[in-house]
């Protein structure tokens, strides 16, 4: 029997269905136990190991009274660096080639401190295979763009430093997350490019109000192309320009902080841009300096490059970036984008969920070796940091403890429940809505992986998709929002609406995400400035305002909002595990389940309301009405007193004594309970 074989790692004795796949799972781990001990034959720790930014670029020697700079450069023929210190001259100064591949040169005070300032512009001219180019170094630490030429440039930055106020600001005591998704740069309402102050002075306090706990920020790292989204990355060390400066950021991180939020890195470390003159795409003349050569170096599905994760100096590239983020910008943590692209060679792109999909020829090992490391560095740097895995393939052991033989993840992204709504929402009429299907999808999650509920998140704002507001009501959000008109498509649209986010948040998992605006169904969809439309922003924006017009149903649904979080963070739903189900009536689509002293009714029905509908309860007592998404302060009929008692009943169900209550089955309406003794 199973139950009597040993095996070496725990996650593999406490999962039977791993057990046909320990030795897999014993040399996976023992390929992270190597290149951690090579870690730490190098450098004692990985912690100090992951001190890539304090080397390279630009480094203050103080004992030698001037800067260093210095690059990776393994493959170069020869590196010069130029810039306005130096009137351009392209040949001037030649960087000294190491054994090592880093190429450096000392600029003392003596000569350059009157050239060599703050915010001077560089870049290096690197000879290599490719020819002779003009490049921005891999470790710049604050790149800008030209508004004429459009061109970016690195800048020698040297601030006073950043007086932090966060001491002692603890991510762990917020309790479970509450996430707030959020762009910088389009979070503003005005037509154009959102900073890093207004972010903090305007967007932060509103999150708080909203009862969220954590914000996670996107498109942080330099990125040439503004409509990528923040996910085409060239300068991994650099905050976007675009938003403001370095010291501006830690100005809205110390806020959030200020503010009790958690602020979350979206880092993208699955790929990077391919272009030349603005990223580390053959950045020493060669095409594998970052990446593996040829082909195996491209992302076709993203016209994008890959990291070649085998490699020691992109380890110690990737590792110091994500140590940078926390040390010098105090981030709480990181969302990893695309780990399922790292994870397979196929990129996510072929058929997977077998036992085969997991362990066979498909499966990146390196990648699995390095975001083990990199979970292993982010923990023992800021033990209380949490780490999100964006990876819809299920890899197993991707949320367990490194040293169980898992990956390290403290949560994974419930990316199947979203896909769901959509579909239900294209795909089916609300009328014959499987409940049954409805509860397995929020439920689908093993006890010891943590997941992040979302029903939808900036994926489904962008351009060629469509939020859930949109696809409910769609072109009638034009027309009559209205509070005075009378819509039977935005009824619907509206009570669906609240529904969805309810059960996402109650069932789906250990912590909930929302893209900004979302909330309260924002009309408008996400398209960046483009030729296409103009070049405009006036659908990279968020129209704050509707969402407290008290003329405008979008009100309706924010507040709705609000008291849903209210009411999570008020009975620690989300730190409660599984929901207990009760009570599944499929034909007139009704569930019922508790959490704790909750007691949560659902009814999908588009018509049947049903009085005196007796339902199970989890224990006797007194259940009193806490929040319904009928009540007429978030747009619903208010058909359901709120002032009824409804007093438990005993009743022999199957020989056993159960316990119900009756109460008015509302037609697509949630109701939530509290039983009282």
């Amino acid at each position: 029997m199973a139950s009597d074989k040993h095996f070496d790692l725990a996650v593999v004795e406490h999962d039977e269905w791993l057990q046909p796949v320990a030795e897999q799972m014993n040399r996976r781990h023992g390929d992270y136990l190597r290149v951690m001990g090579e870690i730490e034959r190098s450098s004692g720790t990985i912690v100090d190991f992951a001190n890539g930014y304090r080397y390279f670029g630009w480094q203050r020697d103080d004992d030698l009274a001037g800067w260093w700079f210095r690059e990776w450069l393994p493959e170069a023929q020869d590196v010069y660096i130029f810039g306005d210190f130096n009137g351009w001259q392209r040949t001037q100064l030649r960087l000294d080639k190491a054994r090592d591949g880093v190429w450096s040169a000392f600029f003392p005070d003596a000569m350059y401190e009157d050239r060599l300032t703050h915010g001077s512009l560089y870049k290096i001219h690197v000879h290599g295979a490719n020819g002779w180019h003009d490049r921005i170094p891999a470790y710049a630490t604050r790149v800008v763009q030209d508004d004429q030429t459009k061109n970016f440039t690195a800048q020698f930055w040297a601030p006073q430093p950043f007086e932090w106020h966060d001491e002692g600001f603890d991510p762990s005591s917020v309790g479970s997350l509450l996430i707030y998704e959020a762009h910088v740069g389009m979070a503003q309402e005005r037509e154009g490019v959102g900073t890093y102050v207004e972010f903090a002075d305007k967007i932060l306090p509103v999150i708080k109000a909203d009862g969220y706990n954590a914000v996670q920020l996107m498109a942080i790292a330099e990125h040439p192309y503004y409509g990528s989204f923040g996910y085409h990355v060239s300068s991994f060390f650099a905050p976007s320009s675009r938003f403001g400066t370095p010291e501006e950021l830690k100005y809205l991180i110390d806020k959030a902080h200020s503010l009790g939020l958690v602020v979350i890195m979206d880092l993208v470390h699955a790929h990077y841009v391919r272009n030349l003159n603005e990223g580390i795409n053959e950045l020493d003349g060669s095409d594998h300096l970052y990446s593996k050569p040829g082909e195996a170096g491209y992302q076709k599905y993203w016209d994008s490059m890959t990291f070649d994760y085998g490699k020691g100096g992109v380890r110690h590239f990737l590792l110091s970036n994500v140590k940078y983020w926390l040390d010098l910008f105090h981030f709480d943590g990181y969302r990893f984008d695309g780990v399922t692209s790292m994870i397979y060679y196929h990129h996510g792109y072929e058929p997977m969920g077998s036992r085969e999909s997991f362990f066979g020829p498909g499966v990146n090992g390196d990648a699995l070796t390095y975001l083990t490391l990199a979970n292993r560095l982010v923990h023992d740097f800021r033990p209380l940091a949490v780490t999100i895995a964006e990876d819809v393939s299920g890899m197993p052991a991707m949320c367990s403890p490194v040293d169980d033989g898992g990956v390290g993840f403290d949560y994974r992204l419930g990316m199947a429940i979203p896909d769901f709504w959509i579909k239900e929402l294209k795909d089916v009429p609300d009328e014959d809505w499987n409940i049954w299907e409805m509860w397995s999808v929020m439920t689908n999650r093993l006890p010891s992986v943590k997941t992040v509920a979302y029903a939808e998140s900036h994926d489904q704002a962008l351009v060629g998709d469509k939020t859930i507001a949109f696809r409910l009501m769609d072109k009638e959000m034009y027309f009559s929002m209205n509070r005075d008109s009378q819509n039977l498509i935005i009824d619907r649209g509206i009570a669906l609406h609240k529904m969805i986010r309810l059960m996402t948040i109650t069932t789906g998992g250990e912590a909930y995400l929302n893209f900004m605006g979302n909330e309260f169904g924002h009309p408008e969809w996400i398209d960046f400035p483009r030729e296409g439309n103009g070049w405009s922003y006036a659908h990279a924006r968020r129209m704050w305002s509707l969402s407290t017009n008290k003329l405008l149903r979008y009100s309706y649904l924010g507040d709705f909002d609000k008291a849903m979080i209210a009411l999570v963070r008020r009975y620690g739903i989300l730190s409660d595990g599984y929901p207990y189900n009760l009570q599944m009536d499929e034909p007139n689509k009704t569930m019922v389940f508790s959490h704790g002293d909750l007691l949560l009714v659902f009814n999908w029905h588009p018509s049947a309301s049903i009085p005196d509908y007796a339902l199970r309860v989890q224990a006797p007592g007194k259940f009193v009405l806490e929040l319904s998404t009928d009540e007429t302060r978030f747009g619903g009929q208010g058909r359901e007193d709120p002032k009824v008692e409804h007093f438990s009943y005993p009743c022999e169900v199957d020989g056993e004594i159960r316990h119900f209550i009756q109460i008015y089955n509302i037609s697509r309406t949630a109701m939530v309970f509290r039983r009282k003794e």
